[in-house]
């Protein structure tokens, strides 16, 4: 029996998920693409049979209508979902996927649309729902999280007895010559951005004002850049999975032109995400601030320069202090020449499709909902390298970082 392969979402990173499964179509079947906007379906899929040569299918569907959802899954004969839409429409098709029985992949976890929380309470909730119809989800296959968690699964794999520390280490040194752009969904960056810092120390979380811890990392094919503390969904998922972790920390890089930028929108209100009336009609600053920012889709052919994102472990092998450095980096300019989108894009797209691939291959099994590191790392590693992610393993002395002080 065939397997077809329904993507959802035709953003940036649904754009390199079509392309790559085009490049993998002997796993991926018939692939259709669908979103809302119709027109921007059909404008990656004449794209990637511009070239690759594969033929995808398109359609539109409302992923905040589960008899929506239903119908097109039933229509496409989709063995697997991969869910590239926004964070809050993540359960619609969760419940759509477990009522049609189908295989499900995101790369994001829930947020909800009111409150800015994200978490993985609701789709880890979904878990027996799972079970019962047989199939399988899996979260956060992206690169942080997704191939970060991996990351972690293949150094207490490989490398440790017990994984004491690990710091999360996101760098993007792209430069796409505006002043103020997001390098994926607008308000979904802005909120990520702005919100406090969490990190999990000792069995507890500790929170932090935004921004207000920051180091300098010297990043290997990038150098030096100021990384700053924020919570992530990946970190949430690794403080139940990783034995013996004391303390796991998230830093992403930001430019001096973006951090200016943000505090000045927050300090005029254009942060909030709570509805304002203006001349008579409701709007959320937040979203409408998204409207008048660049299309991150649009990125892509002039970025240019690299993504350095990786785990800095430290911990015991054989009674003995150890510290392994596991980072990916790529070349935005090679990216776009590739699949037409940037960096950011690509690191987020090749992993959905590399989780998606071991699914329909039978190398990731289970039923129930699943994160990537309570898997066998070893065949995503090997397909992160295939697939245009080559990574790099560096070990550090018994007290060495690449802190610079």
């Amino acid at each position: 029996m065939s397997k077809n392969t329904l993507i959802i979402g035709a953003g940036g990173v649904g754009n390199v998920v079509a392309f790559k499964c085009a490049m993998n179509a002997d796993t991926f079947g018939n692939i259709t693409l669908a979103s809302r906007t119709l027109s921007k379906c059909d404008a990656i899929a004449a794209n990637v049979k511009e070239k690759t040569g594969v033929e995808i299918q398109t359609r539109a569907v409302d992923a905040d209508s589960i008899p929506e959802l239903k119908e097109l899954i039933a229509a496409t004969g989709a063995s697997i979902v991969i869910n590239v839409a926004l964070p809050y429409q993540d359960l619609t098709i969760m419940d759509a996927c477990e009522e049609m029985q189908v295989d499900y992949l995101d790369t994001a976890n829930y947020e909800h649309p009111d409150t800015a929380k994200f978490e993985y309470k609701e789709q880890w909730a979904r878990d027996e729902e799972f079970r019962k119809a047989n199939i399988m989800g899996l979260l956060g296959s992206g690169f942080d999280p997704g191939a970060t968690n991996v990351f972690c699964a293949y150094a207490q794999k490989h490398y440790f007895d017990e994984i004491h520390t690990i710091d999360i280490l996101d760098c993007n040194a792209g430069d796409h010559g505006y002043p103020f752009a997001t390098n994926f969904n607008p308000e979904i960056n802005l909120r990520e951005v702005s919100a406090k810092g969490r990190y999990w120390e000792n069995g507890e979380w500790i929170e932090t004002e935004p921004m207000e811890i920051m180091q300098v990392w010297d990043y290997p094919e990038v150098g030096p850049k100021d990384s700053y503390l924020l919570y992530h969904e990946e970190m949430e998922s690794l403080v139940k999975h990783i034995k013996g972790l004391k303390r796991i920390r998230f830093f992403m890089t930001f430019g001096q032109s973006y951090l200016t930028h943000m505090k000045c929108l927050e300090n005029v209100g254009m942060l909030g995400i709570k509805e304002v009336e203006h001349k008579g009609m409701k709007i959320v600053p937040m979203e409408f601030l998204s409207t008048l920012l660049p299309d991150p889709a649009s990125l892509g052919p002039r970025t240019k320069g690299k993504t350095n994102i990786g785990i800095f472990a430290k911990g015991l092998k054989d009674g003995k202090e150890r510290s392994i450095y596991i980072y990916q980096v790529s070349d935005h300019e090679e990216c776009y020449a590739e699949v037409m989108s940037q960096g950011v894009s690509y690191t987020t797209g090749v992993p959905a499709m590399i989780g998606a691939k071991l699914m329909l291959e039978g190398k990731w099994e289970g039923k129930g909902v699943f994160n990537l590191e309570q898997l066998d790392p070893d065949p995503f590693m090997e397909e992160m390298n295939k697939q245009g992610l080559p990574w790099k393993v560096m070990e550090l002395g018994e007290d060495e970082t690449r802190i610079v002080e």
